[in-house]
């Protein structure tokens, strides 16, 4: 195959397109192909533990393009975002599609509090385009890389004791169905189909536009301090009660937990401090390689080091404090438990870990969300903690997830929709009250399964 000056401006102008999406336009494909043939280019998520061949790849950049494709292309349909599922959400022989082009703020009502965003809009984005015009939304997950439609499907939350996951903050949506029909949806005209399509998974088509609640613009005060774990989790009922937003991470093998807090605060922001939290992570891999043979030294070595570690406080607008950045690459489990479940779960999870001398350094995370009526959000109608475990990239997770997964079970349990879990129809149908409701809604809109790759089928039992 012989490369032409023109192919090559055209590869180069379509590579900006991937914005770390993994998502790659037709164009790209085009670039390298020869007349009359396309080459196949294979996808995986973020961390590399999802991969699949799509036998079509497109961006499209309007409703009208994306009608053709939901009729026509080659099922399943499956929508990527940002690559942030670590479950099989995504993988399809089928068309992969981007909204990267379908991107962007619509609208904004300051005096309402409400702004319109076109589905491929980023978080980051997002929550930028919002502070250009004085908003800014209730809470923020802890990475932004996301698409709204990505993180409203999969019920992608942050954390606090009365604030409910991203999908709660939808009030209004476009939803583009198999019939290639746009659909706006919202609680007052349609209530069913709004409730089954703000946590869809991608099942009842493709989310074209989000209408979402917002406030003014606000400043967080972030708190950050170092506890031993029992510590923390005695005082974590106290802690989600009194604060905006509760988190804390378990550091395995040390006994030590770091707790953040945020409040709402008037005081003028301070610098924004330089983010160690890749290199703390390398560091913590290093005393795993070194000291992983011998837990009560790296016990030792990490009170010590923690020992040293002074509360620090920083100020700035809520979307800076509460959302980081996360390089280091991984594969993660997440559920989420009663509340009051929570610190008991948490104690057995170290147990299980440091009694079995798993070989992992990715600290714990515990967040609090408040309950919704969402049919399929894990939040469901109860108080939630969210326990989640992670294990570098480059490792088996298998062992270590299977591990811990019966003691979220145990707990009653409902899997983050993104993150890695063995459940299948039987546990899901036990685990959402709503969950027959949805399965009709999927048939109605979807009769012939086009947003059906074989995890979703597997999940809903079709």
């Amino acid at each position: 195959m012989t490369m032409s000056r023109r192919r090559l401006l055209q590869y180069a102008a379509s590579a900006s397109a991937l914005a770390a999406t993994g998502a790659i336009p037709n164009a790209i494909a085009e670039a390298f192909a020869d007349e009359g043939a396309k080459r196949v280019i294979p996808w995986k998520n973020w961390s590399g533990g999802q991969t699949c061949t799509p036998s079509v790849r497109v961006a499209p950049a309007n409703e009208t393009e994306l009608a053709g494709i939901v009729r026509a292309s080659a099922a399943p349909v499956r929508a990527v975002g940002a690559g942030h599922s670590f479950s099989g959400l995504v993988p399809t022989e089928g068309t992969l599609l981007s909204l990267d082009r379908m991107s962007g703020l619509v609208s904004a009502d300051t005096a309402a509090g409400r702004a319109t965003f076109k589905a491929g809009t980023r978080l980051g984005a997002t929550a930028a385009l919002l502070a250009e015009n004085g908003l800014a939304l209730d809470n923020m997950p802890d990475i932004n890389k996301q698409t709204i439609a990505g993180a409203i499907s999969t019920a992608t939350h942050g954390t606090g004791s009365e604030i409910g996951s991203l999908s709660t903050f939808v009030t209004g949506m476009r939803l583009m169905t198999a019939s290639g029909d746009a659909l706006d949806l919202d609680a007052e005209k349609t209530p069913g189909l709004f409730q089954a399509a703000r946590v869809s998974l991608g099942a009842l088509g493709i989310v074209t536009e989000t209408t979402l609640a917002a406030r003014p613009l606000y400043k967080l005060k972030r708190r950050t301090w170092v506890a031993p774990v029992e510590e923390m989790l005695e005082a974590a009922p106290e802690l989600w009660k009194k604060h905006r937003n509760f988190e804390f991470y378990y550091v395995p093998y040390s006994g030590m937990s770091i707790g953040i807090v945020n409040d709402l605060t008037d005081e003028p922001e301070t610098p924004e401090p330089v983010n160690e939290d890749d290199d703390g992570l390398r560091q913590l891999q290093q005393l795993q390689d070194w000291l992983g043979w011998a837990p009560s030294a790296r016990r030792w070595v990490i009170q010590t080091i923690f020992g040293g570690i002074e509360p620090e406080t920083r100020i700035d607008y809520s979307h800076k404090t509460l959302s980081t950045e996360r390089n280091v690459r991984f594969n993660e489990m997440e559920y989420h438990l009663p509340r009051e479940a929570g610190p008991q779960a948490l104690r057995e999870i170290v147990a299980a870990i440091e009694d079995n001398n798993v070989e992992v350094f990715f600290p714990i995370e515990f967040r609090t969300t408040a309950p919704d009526d969402i049919w399929l959000s894990p939040f469901y109608g109860r108080e939630s903690c969210s326990i989640a475990v992670h294990r570098f990239h480059e490792e088996d997770y298998t062992p270590y997830f299977s591990l811990i997964e019966p003691i979220f079970r145990k707990h009653e349990g409902r899997p983050h929709w993104g993150k890695l879990n063995t459940l299948k129809a039987a546990d899901f149908a036990a685990l959402y009250p709503k969950w027959r409701d949805f399965l009709e809604v999927r048939a109605e809109l979807d009769p012939e399964g086009r947003f059906l790759n074989p995890y979703l089928k597997a999940v809903f039992g079709v």
